[in-house]
C-alpha cells in the first residue's frame, strides 16, 4: 500500500487563497523613498501633516507585514490541517475498501468501492481506476463531471504510476501524491495513491471552498485591524505633533514679533525638555537684544542730537562770519595783492562750511523721521528750467521735456534733487549734460510716455555722476537748496523707497546724462554712501559728500527711487523715478505724526 509522501510533486494556484497585500509594504518603502527626496510631496507641506504622514505609514507598514505574517501562518496552517486530514482518510479508505477486491475486479465491484470511500466524514469525490478480468481499462468516479481520468493533472498521474525502486530508505514502489488544482471559482486538492501489489489506482478531489471562506474572513479581519491601526496611529501622531509642534508654533510666533521690532517679547518656559531649553535661550537673546538695540538707540540719538546741536551752535557764528566774508569779497580790489588770495580762500571756505551745516541739518532731519512733504501742482518742465536758470546753467545743460506734464509733488525737494543731478554731471561729466522729461504708465513698462526721446540708461552695471571716478558736488545757490554731490559715482547703484506712488497713477521719469567716460566698477555700489571719496589721495573736494544722498532721501520720501547706470555708447546717467501723485504719503505723514509742519520749524528755528 502507498504512504502519503511529503516530497511528491505538488503545485499551488492559491485557488482564490493566496495571502493579498503582501507588496504593501514595498509600497510603503517607495512612498517613504519619494518623501525623502528634495522634489517630493510635502517638500512644502507643514510639518505636523509630515509627522502624521510618517507616522501613518510606519504603522501602515508594521501593521500590513504583521497582518501578512499572521495570514500566511493561518493559511498554512488551515491548509495544513485540512489536506492532512483528507489524505490520511484517502490513504485508510483505499487501503480498507481494496483489500476485499480481487486483481482484476468488475467494474460493478470498483464503482462500489469507489462509493464506499466517497462516503467518508471528509466527502470528496472518488475515482478508481483497474483491469478487469478481460483486460479492459475500468474507470469508476462517484461524480463523472467533476473527476475523470482527463481531470487528473498529468503530472500527478505520471507521479502517481511511477515505479519506485525499493530499498531500506524506500520500503513501497509507489507513493501517494497530491496537487491543488482550480476548476472554475473553486479550490481542489486533488491526491493520487496505486494499491501495491497490482491493484487499481486511486484519486480523489476534495473542494477547499470552505477553508478559502475561512481565510477571506481572516483577510478582512486582518484588513480592518489595520485600518483601525492606521487610524489610531494618526490621530497619536496627531497628539503627538500638536504636543511637539505647539511650542514651536509659539517660538515662531514670538521670533515674528521679534522681528517686528517688538524686543519686550519673550516665552512662557515649562518643563525641562529640549523645547523648554529652546526657550529659554530664545528669551536670554531677546533679553540681550533688546539690552543692546536700546544702548544703539541711545547712542544713535546721542548722535543725531550732537550733529543737530553742533549744526545750530554753528550756524550763529557762521552768519558772522559770512557778513564778514561778504564784506571782504567786496572790498577785495582794494586790498593788498599779498592779501587778496587769503581773503577769496576764507570766503570760499565759509560758504562751503556753510552748505556743509545746512546738508547736515538736512540729514538729521531724514534720519530722525521729521522730514515731511509740502506738496503743490508743478509743471515739471517749468520747475527743471527754473532749477537751471536759477544756477546759470542754461548754456551748459539740454532741455528735452515737453510742457504740460504737471505732477503733485515738494517742489523745493524736487528742485534739491535736480540741482545735485545736475550739478553733479556738469562737474564730473562730460558735456554736453542733458536732462529729459517722460512718463510710464502704471506698471513702468513705458506706457503712455509723453515728451521727446529719453535717454536709455542701458548698458553694463551701470553708474550715476560724473566721470573719472570722482563723483563730486554741484553747488545750489540759496534758492535751489542744499549743495549736490558724492565724491565719486559708481556701478549699478539705486536706492529704492519702502512706498511706491498709488497703483494706476503713474510715474515721472528724469533722466539726467552727461558725456564723460562714465564711472569706476568698483566706485558704483558706493555712488549714494555718504561722504564717499572715489579716490583716495583726494580726500578734499569743493562738495560736502552728501549732496547726492539727499537727492536720494528726497526721492525716498516722494515713494521714489533713483538709479545709475553707464551708458554703452560712453558717460553716465542718473535716472529719477517719482510718482505723479505723492499725496497718499503725505497724508499718510499727517495721520502718523497729526501734523506738516514746515521743515524750518522742525529743528527750532
Amino acid at each position: 500500500m502507498s504512504r502519503p509522501s511529503t516530497g511528491g510533486a505538488t503545485t499551488e494556484d492559491g485557488g482564490g487563497d493566496g495571502a493579498g497585500g503582501a507588496g504593501a509594504p514595498a509600497a510603503g518603502r517607495r512612498v517613504l523613498r519619494m518623501l525623502g527626496r528634495p522634489s517630493g510631496l510635502l517638500r512644502w507641506t507643514s510639518l505636523r501633516l509630515r509627522l502624521v504622514v510618517v507616522f501613518a505609514l510606519v504603522a501602515l507598514t508594521a501593521a500590513v507585514s504583521a497582518s501578512g505574517i499572521a495570514y500566511w501562518l493561518n493559511r498554512n496552517t488551515v491548509l495544513d490541517r485540512t489536506q492532512n486530514a483528507v489524505l490520511k482518510d484517502f490513504h485508510k479508505a483505499l487501503e480498507d475498501n481494496t483489500r476485499s477486491l480481487p486483481l482484476h475486479p468488475r467494474c460493478a465491484e470498483l464503482q462500489d468501492a469507489a462509493r464506499q470511500m466517497a462516503a467518508g466524514p471528509q466527502n470528496y469525490t472518488v475515482l478508481l481506476i483497474g483491469v478487469d478480468r478481460e483486460g479492459k481499462d475500468c474507470a469508476a468516479t462517484t461524480d463523472k463531471d467533476l473527476l475523470t481520468l482527463k481531470n487528473v493533472p498529468v503530472q500527478l498521474r505520471s507521479a502517481v504510476n511511477e515505479v519506485r525502486p525499493v530499498d531500506e530508505s524506500n520500503r513501497y514502489a509507489h507513493h501517494l501524491y497530491w496537487q491543488r488544482k482550480q476548476v472554475g471559482d473553486t479550490p481542489y486538492l486533488v491526491a493520487g495513491a496505486k494499491v501495491i501489489g497490482g491493484g487499481p489506482t486511486g484519486y480523489m478531489m476534495k473542494s477547499l471552498a470552505a477553508e478559502r471562506q475561512d481565510l477571506t474572513s481572516l483577510a478582512w479581519s486582518l484588513g480592518i485591524a489595520t485600518a483601525l491601526a492606521l487610524v489610531g496611529s494618526a490621530l497619536l501622531a496627531q497628539a503627538a505633533a500638536t504636543t511637539v509642534l505647539r511650542p514651536v508654533q509659539r517660538l515662531g510666533h514670538a521670533a515674528r514679533q521679534l522681528g517686528e521690532g517688538r524686543l519686550d517679547t519673550r516665552l512662557r518656559v515649562t518643563g525641562t525638555d529640549e523645547l523648554a531649553d529652546l526657550s529659554r535661550t530664545f528669551n536670554r537673546t531677546a533679553e540681550r537684544l533688546e539690552h543692546r538695540v536700546a544702548e544703539l538707540s541711545g547712542r544713535e540719538a546721542a548722535s543725531r542730537r550732537f550733529v543737530a546741536d553742533m549744526s545750530h551752535e554753528l550756524r550763529t557764528p557762521l552768519t558772522a562770519i559770512t557778513a564778514v566774508s561778504e564784506v571782504l569779497e567786496e572790498e577785495a580790489d582794494s586790498l593788498d595783492p599779498m592779501i587778496a588770495p587769503a581773503v577769496q580762500l576764507v570766503v570760499s571756505e565759509t560758504r562751503r562750511l556753510n552748505d556743509l551745516v545746512e546738508n547736515l541739518m538736512e540729514v538729521t532731519r531724514f534720519d530722525a523721521g521729521t522730514a515731511r512733504l509740502v506738496l503743490d501742482d508743478v509743471d515739471v518742465a517749468d520747475q527743471v528750467t527754473a532749477c537751471i536758470d536759477a544756477r546759470a546753467w542754461l548754456d551748459a545743460v539740454e532741455l528735452d521735456a515737453d510742457r504740460g506734464i504737471v505732477a503733485r509733488l515738494d517742489p523745493r525737494r524736487l528742485d534739491v534733487i535736480l540741482a545735485n543731478l545736475i550739478g553733479n554731471a556738469l562737474k564730473h561729466g562730460g558735456s554736453p549734460v542733458r536732462v529729459s522729461v517722460s512718463t510710464e504708465g502704471p506698471a513702468g513698462d513705458g506706457g503712455g510716455r509723453t515728451g521727446s526721446t529719453a535717454v536709455s540708461a542701458g548698458g553694463g552695471p551701470g553708474g550715476a555722476g560724473g566721470s573719472g571716478g570722482a563723483g563730486g558736488t554741484g553747488e545750489a545757490d540759496a534758492a535751489g537748496g542744499p549743495a549736490a554731490g558724492v565724491e565719486g559715482g559708481g556701478p549699478e547703484r539705486s536706492g529704492k523707497a519702502s512706498g511706491e506712488g498709488r497703483p494706476g497713477s503713474g510715474k515721472l521719469v528724469i533722466r539726467v546724462r552727461d558725456h564723460g567716460p562714465g564711472i569706476p566698477e568698483e566706485v558704483l555700489p558706493h555712488v549714494f554712501d555718504r561722504f564717499y571719496k572715489a579716490s583716495a589721495s583726494r580726500p578734499r573736494s569743493e562738495g560736502s559728500g552728501l549732496g547726492l544722498s539727499i537727492a536720494l532721501e528726497n526721492a525716498h520720501i516722494h515713494g521714489g527711487e533713483i538709479t545709475a547706470a553707464n551708458l554703452p555708447e560712453g558717460g553716465a546717467v542718473f535716472t529719477l523715478r517719482l510718482p505723479m501723485d505723492a499725496s497718499p504719503l503725505a497724508d499718510g505723514d499727517r495721520q502718523d505724526d497729526g501734523t506738516a509742519d514746515d521743515e524750518d520749524t522742525e529743528d527750532g528755528r
